[in-house]
Order: C-alpha cells, then structure tokens, then sequence
C-alpha cells in the first residue's frame, strides 16, 4: 500500500552551494548526510551507473524532503541552467508561503532570479525562480480557498 510522496531529489556539481541555498534561503533542514566510495556494488546497482561514487544530503521542510547528490564518479554531464520548464523530466519543485509579494522581494535581494514576479492564479498567487544549478522552484500562496 503507498503511503504518500516521501522526497524528490536533484543532482548539483556544487553540494555545499545547493545546501547553502536550500538551508539559507527556505529554511530547509539537514536531517542526514550520507554518500558512497566508488565500488560499491548496491549503490551502483541502484542507480545503475558503474564505478558510482557520491556525496548526499538529505533537507527537511515541513513534512517534505528534498535529497541532493553531488556525484564524483561517473563524471556527471552539465545540465542546461535554461532548461525550458517544458522539457521531460522533473519541471519544478513547490514551496508553499505565506506571503510571496515578500517572498519574492526576499529571495531577490538574495540573488535568486526569477521568470516573473508573482502571479494571481485561482485567487492565489504564484511564480517560478531558479536555484543555482538552474532547477525552476516554484513559489505558490493559496487563496482563501483553494489548496491543491
């Protein structure tokens, strides 16, 4: 029986930097830090690379986490930071607050760039930035009564 979504995980060149955005700019938590040395066979089987070697972090927010790999073996191949929200993959990560007019001026003066300020959508509103790898995180303030 599934229980429900437990993380989503993306993959940096810049570990600490990613935990620094994530930890600094959201509040995000560090509940675990793990990795492997190349030659493990199980974790080379499980991500189906071979000679797999990588540093992990597992963030806290609420009730959700967000686990972040830097892999040092096999060499990883760059990432498009433009990546179009509409090519396959995962498109975005959520965060859910409470005011994003200040969320947005907040996370701005920090340097995060954003697609467009703050959108009203279904008596809500909501806009999409990117974090320093270029992955799009999306801030989205319900209305009165709307929640999914």
């Amino acid at each position: 029986m599934l229980k429900g979504f437990h993380h989503a995980a993306i993959s940096t060149p810049d570990l600490d930097r990613a935990v620094r955005f994530y930890s600094e700019l959201f509040g995000c938590k560090v509940v675990r830090e793990f990795g492997w040395p190349a030659g493990i066979p199980e974790a080379d089987a499980l991500t189906g690379l071979q000679n797999s070697a990588a540093r992990a972090v597992m963030l806290q927010l609420g009730a959700s986490y967000l686990e972040i790999f830097e892999f040092s073996s096999p060499t990883p191949q760059p990432g498009n930071p433009e990546r179009p929200a509409c090519d396959h993959g995962i498109t975005h990560i959520c965060l859910e607050v409470r005011d994003s007019q200040a969320e947005y001026a907040r996370l701005q003066r920090a340097g995060m760039r954003f697609h467009a300020p703050p959108q009203a959508q279904e008596g809500g509103f909501v806009t999409y930035g990117r974090d320093p790898d270029g992955n799009i995180v999306e801030l989205l303030e319900f209305g009165m009564q709307e929640r999914l």
